[in-house]
């Protein structure tokens, strides 16, 4: 019986020493899970994309969403490795389908043109960084940026953000790539300069916006995910919110004049613009304001929010130094957009086609052919309303982020194509992921961060992309712009040389 009694205390000293160690090893599991994945939470949600890939596949949950691992990045200053590297939508049989690209994605083809032939050598890579603000390189899915010179404001930060993005949304499918990127206005590739049997082939340069002279590859523009200096939240934000601001007027229920409120300093354009506002010797049938962006931060930007500026029937897009970001803005309000002669075009603006969305306005001769468009319209209010419509129907339709990352993944595969060598992270180029930028941002930068953070992969594949124009295909479209541009100029001189008459009599 005393055996037996010294077997018992041994049994349950060794019970306890078990348990006691079982509990340890438990309380440093959830130590270490705090510590790298900010939470139990985020840490299952990782592990199951992880190691349960092939069950996923056979019976596909809802979108899956990963948040940002702050812990994780500020604890070891890398970028996490919970997010997935590859990803396989056309293994879901229960997947959308995905629908054709927009017509706006034809032009990639053309913008790769200078190219097509040559192919992208490191060389030619490597001379457009004479003004490039910094290069982007993406290498097994994953981007590191070298940077050059600071972008104005932050336009850098956010346009890199983009690409974050984008690698979120199809991760491992974005090919291995170098690129340089210009943050400024203007473009700065004349095509002049590479033209001719015996000429160089040019460097290409990503930028947000080109004209017919230039060669500069067009991008979206950082605003997309928002315009930290003057409150213009991320685009998937300010989208609803336009949608809203649209429905508290009916276009009849506006004021039947023109509006436009804008920096007229930067550029003489507008400076001529100014003069057709109001007065007591004219009325040209425009509202004009000039916009004081150093008030407005003061004020806290109350009078400069988008969605309530649409309560005017015609709104005017000029440009400035160069193209303008607030193009998308003013088409996406219903009213009647009135587009003074445009030099720059950006990504998707080469869709937009004169009188079915917006209304052409004369460069040379600004009030008079506003005059005309105001007064045509409030004459002809059915079609008027109906181009007005037009214009944020295309908006809401074609311009929403899933194309717009569409296009960037359409326009980075077919650059990626053209390669002739492969791409390799530069010495001084730095590691980015969104915990890289995010984490370590304050204020209303993090803000806008987070608000355009893409979630988690997408649960469809890319829209497909439509055939490159053919010669005729192209000049049709041209053709057709041109003609409706000489068109409404014939009512314009039509109605002026009318109301000289009747002057006349």
């Amino acid at each position: 019986m005393e055996s037996a009694a010294r077997f018992s205390a041994i049994f349950v000293v060794l019970f306890v020493l078990v348990g006691a160690l079982i509990c340890t090893r438990l309380l440093n599991y959830t130590k270490t899970e705090t510590l790298f994945g900010a939470t139990s939470a985020q840490a299952r949600t990782s592990q199951s994309y992880t190691h349960k890939t092939g069950e996923i596949l056979k019976k596909p949950p809802g979108k899956l969403e990963i948040p940002l691992n702050c812990p994780a990045y500020d604890l070891r200053g890398t970028c996490p490795s919970n997010y997935p590297t590859t990803f396989h939508p056309e293994q879901n049989p229960e997947r959308p389908s995905p629908p054709t690209c927009p017509e706006y994605f034809r032009w990639i083809h053309e913008d790769l043109r200078p190219w097509a032939r040559t192919g992208i050598t490191r060389e030619m890579v490597e001379r457009a960084n004479r003004t490039a603000n910094f290069k982007l390189v993406i290498v097994n899915g994953k981007a590191y940026v070298e940077q050059y010179e600071k972008a104005f404001q932050t336009r850098d930060v956010f346009t890199v953000w983009g690409f974050l993005q984008l690698l979120r949304r199809y991760p491992g499918q974005v090919p291995d790539l170098e690129l340089m990127f210009d943050c400024v206005d203007w473009p700065v590739i004349p095509s002049n300069e590479y033209s001719g049997p015996n000429a160089t082939a040019p460097p290409p340069l990503f930028r947000y916006c080109a004209d017919d002279n230039t060669l500069d590859i067009v991008f979206p523009d950082w605003s997309f995910w928002g315009w930290a200096e003057i409150n213009i939240r991320p685009w998937e934000v300010l989208f609803e919110e336009l949608e809203e601001g649209n429905k508290r007027k009916t276009w009849l229920e506006r004021e039947p004049y023109a509006y436009w409120k804008g920096n007229p300093d930067i550029a003489e354009t507008r400076q001529d613009l100014i003069k057709c506002n109001v007065s007591e010797e004219h009325d040209w049938n425009a509202r004009l304001y000039a916009q004081d962006w150093n008030r407005e931060s003061k004020e806290g930007y109350n009078k400069s929010d988008l969605a309530s500026q649409c309560v005017h029937r015609y709104k005017i897009y000029i440009e400035g130094s160069a193209w303008s970001v607030s193009e998308k803005y003013i088409l996406a309000c219903d009213s009647v957009t009135l587009i003074v002669k445009p030099r720059y075009y950006d990504f998707f603006t080469r869709r937009l086609m004169p009188v079915q969305h917006y209304w052409p306005i004369k460069d040379d001769d600004k009030c008079r052919s506003i005059k005309f468009s105001v007064d045509w319209g409030n004459t002809h209010r059915r079609k008027a309303q109906a181009i007005g419509k037009a214009s944020s129907n295309l908006i809401q339709e074609e311009l929403k982020m899933d194309y717009v990352y569409d296009y960037m993944f359409h326009l980075l595969n077919e650059y990626a194509k053209l390669l002739q060598f492969k791409p390799t992270v530069p010495k001084k180029a730095i590691e980015l992921c969104s915990e890289a930028m995010a984490c370590q941002a304050e204020g209303t930068e993090k803000k806008f961060m987070l608000q355009s953070l893409v979630k988690g992969p997408a649960v469809s594949e890319p829209c497909a992309m439509p055939p490159p124009y053919d010669p005729s295909s192209l000049f049709a479209v041209l053709r057709r712009k041109a003609n409706s541009i000489k068109q409404v100029e014939t009512w314009e001189r039509n109605y002026w040389e009318s109301q000289s008459q009747s002057k006349k009599s």
